[in-house]
């Protein structure tokens, strides 16, 4: 099918807005064109992804502070020129103070019980869960980097020191979160100064960032974790009145994870296992799918987007029911992941009606984020997700250190006894959905997103794009997204109004939003070794590619040559 045929069947053909980048000795993905670059600039440099990875995410902290933070978690899936897979885990987990009840649910019926008395589990001090950030990405470096902590870091301190030209996208999420960021000086230095949002173009400056970024590229995370900047943080949410104690930063680790596979019609698709709910529920998906074609409904049509809602709505029931951290709920990652589950999932879906669903498993017994993708010319792959939560996380600013705690403890839930429930040294359950698809063993894409629970149905989504629908890598990265967990049926703008008055007579409650979920960053891998990078409209990305290289061997410059 060529890209004209499903834009013929579509009934709701789109544009891309962006074009994707081409390069051979690397690629460099990240939502932020300064991360990009500081990310190239190591590739430039003579290192590989994991260095361009790592020094793009330290330059995410200060660049796109209210997205992600060396004060939050996340997950960075790894792939190496040997074929290796790893999933290197800096997930958050509950502060050892932390208890079931520590929260007052408005509701008991789920999800609405994600809300509690005086919003205590996203906002504030009560909000903020151990952080893992600088864990996982020090590791990263260590184990599988070239370049020097300080060189890696270098970017990110320059731009925390001398300053960057705000975004709009910065200034439109300082204005969405502006009524929490007025009640702490701090933030609103930063971004509501005079009581507005930072206007587009105006010069952020974080000085205090710049020293505490210094400290760790001279010290390692042990200045985080048991350390002087630790201690300040711990001193700094203890004295608002949350529970993050120096002990809880000191024992905090990093955990490294298998990745899990699956194959979807005969590309092998990779993805990060539980406490991530990303790679086990898009391969639940992916297998309940597997049994429709697709390609031939056609992209963005009522009947393919039906089936994709169904899938949705029975990974969220069972992710809702089992899926958790795999220390304290024994996952069913195997009944999810069989084609015997998935065939008696798809079964009972009805290709002209929408249905409500319940979990089909159960846990054994207890035993808006960035993202970025990165690749080098000798094979590796990174493709990692990492967030302090929501928008600025709990909101507020730690001043003497320039960081932005999270609010990682609004995805537990506060009713207790549930998979889900808060548990001290417990890890938080996510969406992040790093996904590396290989054809025949050897890579094909690379993708994922930032956008909390709505990520791992929007990479899912990308691969079906890239693989039924055989889209361009720029036009699966920006095609309208859908989205649901059981409740209203989110369509982005670009779903054609007859598509959204089809699924709507089918028994979906309909919500039009001008976006689902984040800005994507993805790799595409041609046959001819070249790198294809591309990013969405969603957010500020940006694919900066790296060709050419050094000199021949022996070349040489000769004096005559020199004369003119």
């Amino acid at each position: 099918m060529t890209s004209l045929d499903w834009r013929a069947r579509a009934g709701s053909p789109f544009a891309t807005e962006k074009f994707s980048a081409r390069g051979r000795a690397g690629m460099v993905v990240a939502n932020h064109p300064l991360a990009s670059a500081a990310g190239a600039e190591m590739l430039a440099a003579g290192g590989n992804a994991v260095d361009a990875a790592v020094a793009a995410l330290f330059a995410l902290t200060i660049v796109e502070p209210m997205m992600v933070g060396m004060l939050g978690g996340g997950m960075m899936h790894i792939r190496l020129p040997d074929g290796r897979h790893t999933v290197l885990d800096g997930l958050s987990t509950v502060p050892a103070a932390g208890t079931p009840g520590m929260y007052t649910p408005l509701s008991q019926n789920w999800p609405a019980a994600l809300e509690v008395e005086g919003r205590a589990n996203t906002v504030g001090p009560l909000a903020v869960a151990v952080p893992g950030n600088v864990l996982a990405w020090c590791a990263a470096l260590d184990q599988h980097g070239r370049l020097s902590r300080q060189d890696v870091m270098a970017p990110a301190i320059r731009l925390a020191r001398d300053g960057y030209a705000a975004t709009p996208y910065l200034s439109e999420c300082a204005a969405d979160a502006g009524a929490d960021i007025a009640l702490d000086p701090g933030l609103s230095a930063l971004f509501l100064p005079g009581g507005s949002p930072i206007a587009p173009g105006a010069r952020v400056v974080m000085g205090a960032a710049a020293e505490t970024l210094a400290l760790i590229a001279r010290e390692g995370p042990g200045a985080l974790h048991g350390g002087a900047i630790g201690k300040a943080v711990a001193e700094g949410v203890a004295k608002r009145g949350g529970i993050l104690s120096g002990a809880d930063l000191r024992n905090a680790r990093m955990i490294e994870r298998a990745a899990l596979r699956g194959n979807y019609r005969g590309y092998e698709i990779v993805g990060p296992p539980p406490p991530s709910s990303g790679g086990v529920h898009v391969l639940q998906m992916l297998n309940i799918l597997a049994g429709f074609d697709l390609g031939a409904l056609g992209f963005g049509t009522a009947e393919s987007a039906h089936l994709i809602a169904e899938a949705l709505k029975i990974a969220f029931a069972d992710r809702a029911a089992a899926t958790a951290d795999p220390d304290f709920v024994a996952v069913p990652v195997g009944r999810l992941l069989s084609p015997e589950y998935a065939a008696e999932r798809r079964a009972t879906i009805d290709p002209n009606r929408a249905q409500s669903w319940n979990a089909g498993v159960t846990a054994g017994e207890s035993a808006n984020t960035t993202h970025l993708t990165v690749a080098d010319g000798e094979g590796r792959i990174v493709c990692a997700t990492h967030t302090i939560n929501s928008l600025f996380g709990a909101r507020f600013l730690l001043p003497e250190l320039g960081l932005i705690p999270n609010n990682y403890m609004a995805l537990f839930d506060p009713r207790p006894g549930n998979a889900l429930s808060i548990v001290p040294g417990k890890r938080v359950t996510t969406s992040m959905a790093p996904l590396i698809a290989l054809k025949d063993g050897k890579p094909f894409a690379a993708l994922g997103l930032p956008g909390g629970l709505r990520i791992f149905g929007s990479s899912m989504q990308a691969m079906i794009a890239l693989i039924d629908h055989r889209m361009s890598l720029q036009e699966a990265v920006e095609a309208p997204r859908i989205w649901t967990q059981g409740e209203a049926l989110e369509v982005e703008e670009g779903i054609a109004p007859a598509v959204r008055e089809r699924l709507a007579a089918m028994g979906h409650r309909v919500s039009v939003l001008p976006h689902v979920a984040g800005g994507m960053c993805g790799i595409r891998f041609h046959d001819d070794g070249s790198l294809e990078g591309a990013a969405c409209w969603r957010a500020d990305g940006t694919a900066i590619g790296i060709g050419g290289g050094l000199a021949r061997a022996g070349v040489r410059f000769w004096p005559d040559q020199a004369k003119t």
